[in-house]
């Protein structure tokens, strides 16, 4: 008898898989299959972390937001949106986009410094937005130009890229292989002539979804790398592949504070005088090159009249470590500034002119009222009436500040937020504003509850000129109207100066540190108009209060 009738006859036949193995076979690509469904859609590739920026520029006379909208891939748009309020004068502005940074290869740099594109926006007479639109070609540092009839300004931004971190790679593959040896180990099980050859994909199925599964529970839970032009300097190469341009961290990213020092083009009162802030690095006395955008503004500059007007400017970027503003002197005495600013990954800081701007009598100089009613009340500034309680001026208490700014929900975010408050104390009433705010001891800039997109801050005083803050409130009511569209929400961008919508009540929550006289300044955007509403206000002491 020969082996096939021995088949026959005993109705089995050895090149056939048994169907005990076939199933324990199948089992195992089942259950690989259902692995695949329910894993997979853990794999997303990071988001590119490009949220719209949002820079304020005192760009000569004209206080403008420029707006550069998130690219989605390059080579690809970016869409500019220049913001002006009231008083803009209309004008030409010419914008202009150029690559900037460095990288290991020699042709990826070799663009930097060249004009890509260029784009003219013409501002009407009447606040509103006015668009451009300009290419970029690769991911990487950007600057944006923008020239008026004077000066330049540059403003630094980062064209990121959608990249895939190692995890997810393997979680990819991993997918991928399991994918296939399905296929193959169907195929292997049913033309095998023995069964273990099946135990050959089926082991490397098995390990494939191993690594998928191990790729998938780390990608959510190992740290990403620093960000790029947030954290770390941005070069080319890092935002191209942050991850293989990682290295050993053994510090927190901080930095020394920088130093200040200011020239002025004229002292005369009833002129204008050309500012130029130079910035350095105390440690090394190099130009500051790492200031980045925080709350909508490369630089803020506060300067206090001798009459306690307070101006809210943001100088332009001219140069390495050099900003520049024009500002009036309607008035002799002395102007006290202020700076604040934000170094990459060195936190915000807040430096005070040493020696600030004495503007002497010259005509057409006039004297600017400045008497002030102590205490909170009504005001009316720019047709607009405001109303300021608090809820303590206790000093170590913790005071709730809430000005109602019109009456109706028609407020506008301004540099990210609905409110900010300007605090100066103690100090004299009765003494001059410029020099009274140049010696005192507190200066800080809060920001009212709820407007909270970049989380709180402290702000050293590395010059030691006093006690300085920054701080952002956060809303202590959880069922406060109108403020989730200031909160960035998976990476979405926050409302911009186009949408109306909130207040009219803007609170603020601030301790003031001791007794005293403080001038405090309430600012707002409502119509296309930034308000400034000042306030004198008296903190008594612990002991005195009302038993």
């Amino acid at each position: 008898m020969n082996d096939t009738a021995a088949r026959t006859m005993t109705g089995h036949d050895s090149t056939a898989p048994p169907p005990r193995r076939l199933r324990a076979v199948l089992a195992v690509l089942l259950s690989g299959v259902t692995l695949l469904l329910v894993l997979g859609p853990v794999a997303e590739a990071d988001s590119a972390d490009g949220a719209d920026l949002h820079v304020a520029q005192t760009l000569g006379d004209r206080e403008l937001t420029v707006i550069l909208r998130r690219v989605t891939g390059v080579p690809g748009p970016l869409h500019v949106d220049v913001i002006t309020h009231t008083g803009t004068a209309a004008g030409r502005l010419d914008l202009a986009v150029v690559p900037t940074g460095v990288s290991a290869s020699a042709s990826a740099g070799s663009a930097s410094g060249t004009t890509v594109d260029t784009a003219v926006v013409t501002l009407g007479s009447r606040p509103g937005t006015y668009s451009a639109v300009l290419d970029v070609t690769r991911a990487g540092p950007w600057e944006l130009s923008l020239r008026d009839e004077k000066r330049t300004a540059t403003i630094p931004f980062v064209v990121p890229k959608q990249v895939t971190s190692p995890p997810e790679t393997a979680v990819y593959l991993g997918f991928s292989g399991a994918g296939l040896l399905v296929l193959v180990a169907v195929l292997v099980a049913v033309r095998a002539r023995r069964g273990w050859w099946t135990l050959v994909p089926g082991g490397a199925l098995v390990a494939c979804l191993a690594v998928a599964v191990t790729g998938a529970l780390l990608s959510s839970r190992l740290p990403l790398p620093p960000s790029q032009g947030g954290q770390v300097d941005a070069t080319i190469d890092g935002v191209t592949d942050p991850y293989a341009h990682v290295e050993q961290q053994v510090s927190n990213y901080s930095r020394p504070p920088g130093t200040l020092l200011l020239s002025s083009s004229t002292n005369r009162a009833g002129q204008v005088a050309d500012l130029r802030l130079v910035l350095s690095d105390a440690a090394t006395g190099l130009p500051l090159d790492d200031i980045v955008v925080h709350d909508g503004a490369l630089l803020h500059l506060l300067v206090v009249s001798p009459s306690g007007r307070l101006r809210h400017l943001h100088p332009v970027r001219t140069g390495t470590g050099v900003y520049e503003v024009p500002l009036s002197l309607p008035e002799a005495g002395h102007y006290a500034l202020s700076a604040e600013f934000a170094r990459r990954g060195g936190g915000v800081q807040q430096l005070r002119s040493a020696t600030g701007i004495d503007a002497v009598s010259a005509a057409p100089a006039r004297t600017e009222p400045g008497g002030l009613q102590v205490g909170t009340g009504p005001r009316t500034v720019a047709g607009v009436k405001v109303r300021l309680t608090a809820s303590s001026l206790v000093a170590g208490e913790t005071a709730v500040l809430t000005a109602r700014v019109g009456d109706t929900a028609t407020l506008q975010p301004w540099l990210g937020m609905i409110g900010h408050l300007i605090v100066v104390g103690p100090l004299s009433p009765t003494a001059a504003a410029g020099t009274g705010t140049q010696g005192a001891q507190v200066w800080a800039h809060s920001h009212s509850m709820g407007a909270l997109p970049d989380g709180p801050h402290e702000m050293s005083d590395p010059a030691g000129t006093g006690h300085a803050t920054h701080s952002s409130a956060h809303d202590m009511d959880a069922g406060m109207p109108g403020m989730s569209g200031l909160t960035s929400v998976n990476g979405d961008s926050t409302a911009d100066e186009t949408v109306a919508a909130y207040g009219p009540d803007v609170s603020f929550v601030y301790t003031f540190p001791a007794a005293g006289h403080y001038r405090v300044w309430i600012q707002a955007e409502r119509g296309n108009t930034i308000l400034t509403v000042p306030y004198l206000l008296h903190v008594t002491g612990a002991a005195d209060k009302t038993p």
